[in-house]
């Protein structure tokens, strides 16, 4: 406790004790013996994480009420772009094309989570999915949080599309303002199947003439 007093606890109550996990480096904020300040700012955690769980239920109700666009099986197409993939996939990495493919024909809102270490394949799955969306006649946004990784995605998705009737663009500050002007209206006139960039394609100035797919590569920096 602060100011070091102390609190002595019988061995029968050990069990009352626990190890403090906190920031790294940091110590924690000693509280001053019999306060009560603690328990003050417990309730206040407890209280808001109520209302986040309350956040996330309202938000997860009103997504199951509304209808979604529930794209076709695969097809013979679908299964030749498939087949350009030039590794063996991993079983996981096939369960979760699998699943997020079952997701895309379902008449609802998409809401899947894919994880994976680096090397795992997780941009193929993205891949596979955003070609769906675009055989479906739908827009795909794909978010990252760095430059450097937007460039890379769109080299990675340019490669492995390179064939096929898609039509991608890059969106960062890597692009000029006139570069930057001519893919905002390209993707209002549907002139673009998707895009890939950083936080620039939130701003005011980008509208999709059908957007269906957003892919969100967060990458433990998005929070």
């Amino acid at each position: 406790y602060a100011d070091g007093d102390k609190l002595y606890v019988p061995v029968y109550r050990l069990e009352a004790l626990s190890r403090y996990i906190g920031a790294p480096g940091s110590a924690g904020h000693l509280e001053k013996l019999g306060s009560g300040s603690f328990a003050k700012a417990k309730e206040k955690v407890k209280t808001a994480v109520k209302e986040i769980a309350a956040d996330l239920l309202r938000v997860q109700a009103e997504r199951a009420t509304r209808p979604g666009h529930a794209f076709s099986p695969p097809d013979d197409e679908y299964r030749r772009f498939e087949a350009g993939f030039p590794y063996d996939e991993t079983p996981d990495q096939e369960k979760a094309i699998s699943h997020t493919l079952d997701d895309m024909m379902e008449p609802r809102p998409m809401d899947r989570l894919i994880c994976g270490d680096v090397g795992f394949g997780k941009t193929e799955v993205a891949i596979r999915a955003a070609y769906k969306a675009v055989q479906g006649g739908m827009q795909v946004a794909v978010l990252v949080p760095t430059t450097i990784l937007a460039e890379q995605h769109y080299l990675t998705f340019s490669q492995r599309m390179a064939g096929h009737p898609v039509r991608l663009a890059s969106l960062s500050r890597f692009k000029s303002r006139k570069e930057q002007a001519a893919v905002a209206a390209d993707l209002a006139a549907g002139k673009v199947d998707i895009v890939i960039g950083t936080h620039r394609l939130l701003s005011k100035d980008i509208r999709f003439q059908n957007l269906g797919l957003l892919i969100i590569d967060e990458e433990q920096r998005f929070g």
